[in-house]
Order: C-alpha cells, then sequence, then structure tokens
C-alpha cells in the first residue's frame, strides 16, 4: 500500500494528460467520435501550450505569436489586422 500526500490530489492529478484527455471526451456521443477528434487534439495541442513556467511573459508573447503565425499559415486563416 502507497502512501503518499501527493496520490489523492485532485487538483494535480486533474492535470495530468490522461485526465485532459477524458475531459475532452465527455462531450461525445460516441467513443469513436471522441477517438477520432482526440488523435489529432493530441498532436494540436502542445502546439499552443508551451512551457509556460520556463519562459518569461515576453518571451511567452513572442512565443505565442510565432505559433498563431504558423497555424494561420497552415490553416489558411488571414493574419489579424
Amino acid at each position: 500500500h502507497r502512501q503518499s500526500k501527493y496520490l489523492n490530489n485532485r487538483a494535480e492529478n486533474s492535470h495530468q494528460p490522461t485526465r485532459q484527455r477524458e475531459r475532452a471526451m465527455k462531450g461525445f456521443r460516441s467513443p469513436t467520435n471522441a477517438q477520432k477528434f482526440l488523435s489529432v487534439f493530441s498532436a494540436v495541442s502542445p502546439h499552443f501550450r508551451p512551457r509556460r513556467h520556463l519562459l518569461t511573459a515576453p518571451d511567452y508573447r513572442a512565443e505565442m505569436t510565432i505559433r498563431f503565425t504558423i497555424w494561420n499559415k497552415i490553416t489558411g486563416v488571414p493574419a489579424a489586422p
């Protein structure tokens, strides 16, 4: 039996990748539709979630500007004025 003050920490466990995928699946009617979405979601999601704790605020803003520019080029969305 393992005991640790972190094992039952709901706040920490809810941020684990599997928990994020489960939360995203809640709105789907069938597991097939959920899997189709999540297979793409898991590939695209990290693009918009850089490791924030490793960046200063100006670096984070610059990085997100670059990432959204790349995303807009890929999806064909015109840049905001």
